[in-house]
C-alpha cells in the first residue's frame, strides 16, 4: 500500500519526508525559508537586497573618486570659503598635523602698474599681523617662462611653508599640469590706456621714491629714447607703443602658452576662462577700496583689517611715494589710435569689470564710480576716478582724459555743425541734445 505523503506545516508536500539529511539541508528554497523564519531580524526581499548592494557600490565609487581627486569636491571647498565655517570633514576626518586656514595657498600674479606696489605694502603689514608666509620675488621683468622654469618655480612655491601668499609679476601658471595643487589666484587690473601711460613714464622717470629710481630700472635706455614724446611714439608706431607690446594684461590671465602673447580672440577667451575657473577675485584698481573689502571677506586669514590699514594716514604717506611722475597728455588722435590697438585689452577689461560689479551687488556694495554722460565708449576709454594711492597732484594728472575728451568733443561738434551749416542757436541746442542722448 502506498504510503501517504507527509504534509509540510506551511502547506504543500515536505521536500524531506524522512527528515533532513545529516550536515543540514542542502541549499534550496525550503531550507532558505526555514532559516529566515527562524531569524526574523534577517527578513528582507530581493528588492531590498539589490538596493543595499547599489548603495554600497555608489559609496565605493564615491570614495574612489574622492581619493583620485585629491580631496573633497570643489563645491564643498567653495561653500566653506563663502560661509567661513567648518565642514563635516573638519570635525570627522583624521586630525591634521597642523590646522591651516582655507585656502592655505594663494598666488597674486600681479599685473604691472595696476596698484601692485600699494597692495604689496599692505601685505607686508598684514603678514606680520596675521602670521602668514609672504613669499616675494626679486625678479620683476620675466613673466614668460620655459617649461623647465615653470616646473622649477611651481616646485619652489609648493614647498613654501603654509599658509603662504606668493606674489610676483608672472603670467598665469597651471600648477595641476605639473602635478601640483592648484592654488587660489587673485589679481587687480586697471583701464588699459591708463596702465600703458603710467608704465611708459615710470620706465623713463620713476616715481617719488627717488630721483635715480628710473636710472636703476632702465640703465641702458638712451637719452633720446628716455625723452621720446609720447605722441611721436604712438603716431610713428614705435615698438613700445604698438602690438604686441600693448597686449599686456591678457597674458597674465591666459597663461604661458605661446598663443597667449598673440593679440586675438584665442588668448582673450582663454583668459576669460581662467578668470572664471582659477581666480577667486579679479578687482578693478579704480575701485580699490571695494576690492580690499571683498578680499577681507573672502580671505580673512590674510586680509582682515586691510581697509583700516589702507586708510591710515601713515600708510598713505608711504603709498604716495609710488606714484609715477612726469606724466604728459597725449593728443586725442594718439589716444584714439591706442584705443584701437588695444581693443582686445578693453574687451577683457570690461568683462572683468562687469563680473566684479556682479560680485559687488551680491554682497550689497554699490559702485561709486560715476561715468560722464557724454563719453562715447567707442572713442575713448573711461578715465580713472581714483589712483594708487590718491593724492591731489595725482588726481590732477589723471584729468588728462577728461581734458582730451572735452577738446575732442568741441572739435567734433564744430566740424559737425560746419558740415550741416547750422546758424540758428536753436538748431545748435537740438544737435547738442541729440549727441548727449546717443549711446
Amino acid at each position: 500500500m502506498k504510503k501517504k505523503q507527509q504534509q509540510h506545516p506551511g502547506g504543500g508536500a515536505d521536500p524531506w519526508p524522512h527528515g533532513a539529511p545529516l550536515g543540514g539541508a542542502p541549499p534550496g528554497l525550503g531550507s532558505w525559508k526555514r532559516r529566515v523564519s527562524s531569524l526574523p531580524f534577517l527578513r528582507f526581499s530581493l528588492r531590498d537586497y539589490g538596493f543595499c548592494m547599489a548603495t554600497l557600490l555608489v559609496f565605493c565609487l564615491g570614495s574612489l573618486f574622492y581619493q583620485l581627486g585629491g580631496g573633497p569636491p570643489r563645491f564643498l571647498l567653495d561653500l566653506r570659503q563663502y560661509l567661513g565655517n567648518s565642514t563635516y570633514l573638519d570635525d570627522h576626518g583624521p586630525p591634521p598635523s597642523k590646522v591651516l586656514p582655507f585656502p592655505s595657498q594663494v598666488v597674486y600674479n600681479r599685473v604691472g602698474k595696476c596698484g601692485s606696489r600699494t597692495v604689496v605694502l599692505l601685505l607686508r603689514i598684514l603678514s606680520e599681523k596675521h602670521g602668514f608666509n609672504l613669499v616675494t620675488s626679486d625678479i620683476h621683468n620675466k613673466t614668460r617662462l620655459t617649461k623647465n622654469e615653470q616646473m622649477e618655480l611651481i616646485k619652489n612655491i609648493s614647498t613654501a611653508e603654509q599658509p603662504y601668499l606668493f606674489t610676483r609679476h608672472v603670467h598665469f601658471l597651471n600648477f595641476s599640469r605639473f602635478g601640483g595643487d592648484q592654488p587660489v589666484y587673485i589679481n587687480i587690473i586697471r583701464d588699459p590706456v591708463n596702465r600703458f601711460l603710467s608704465n611708459y613714464f615710470f620706465r623713463r622717470f620713476g616715481d617719488w621714491r627717488g630721483e635715480q629710481n628710473h636710472m636703476i630700472r632702465t640703465p641702458s635706455m638712451r637719452q633720446e629714447e628716455r625723452y621720446l614724446d609720447i605722441n611721436e611714439c604712438i603716431l610713428e608706431n614705435y615698438p613700445e607703443c604698438s602690438n604686441p607690446r600693448l597686449f599686456y594684461i591678457i597674458p597674465y590671465f591666459c597663461g604661458q602658452h605661446p598663443r597667449c602673447r598673440e593679440p586675438g580672440e584665442w588668448a582673450l577667451e582663454r583668459a576669460k576662462l581662467n578668470v572664471n575657473e582659477n581666480f577667486l577675485l579679479v578687482g578693478i584698481l579704480e575701485e580699490l577700496e571695494d576690492v580690499l573689502l571683498l578680499l577681507e571677506r573672502f580671505l580673512p586669514h590674510y586680509f582682515k583689517g586691510v581697509l583700516s590699514i589702507y586708510k591710515d594716514p601713515e600708510h598713505r604717506k608711504l603709498g604716495n611715494m609710488t606714484v609715477t611722475v612726469k606724466k604728459t597728455v597725449p593728443s586725442p588722435e594718439a589716444v584714439q589710435i591706442l584705443y584701437q590697438r588695444m581693443r582686445y585689452e578693453y574687451e577683457f577689461y570690461h568683462y572683468v569689470k562687469e563680473q566684479f560689479h556682479l560680485l559687488k551687488r551680491k554682497f550689497g556694495l554699490k559702485s561709486r564710480v560715476s561715468r560722464p554722460a557724454l563719453r562715447p565708449q567707442f572713442f575713448i576709454p573711461t578715465p580713472l576716478e581714483t589712483e594708487e594711492p590718491v593724492d591731489d597732484e595725482e588726481q590732477d594728472d589723471e584729468k588728462w582724459l577728461e581734458d582730451i575728451y572735452k577738446r575732442n568733443q568741441q572739435i567734433s561738434l564744430e566740424f559737425f555743425l560746419c558740415s550741416l551749416k547750422l546758424d540758428s542757436s536753436q538748431d545748435i541746442k537740438q544737435v547738442i541734445w541729440n549727441l548727449s542722448n546717443t549711446h
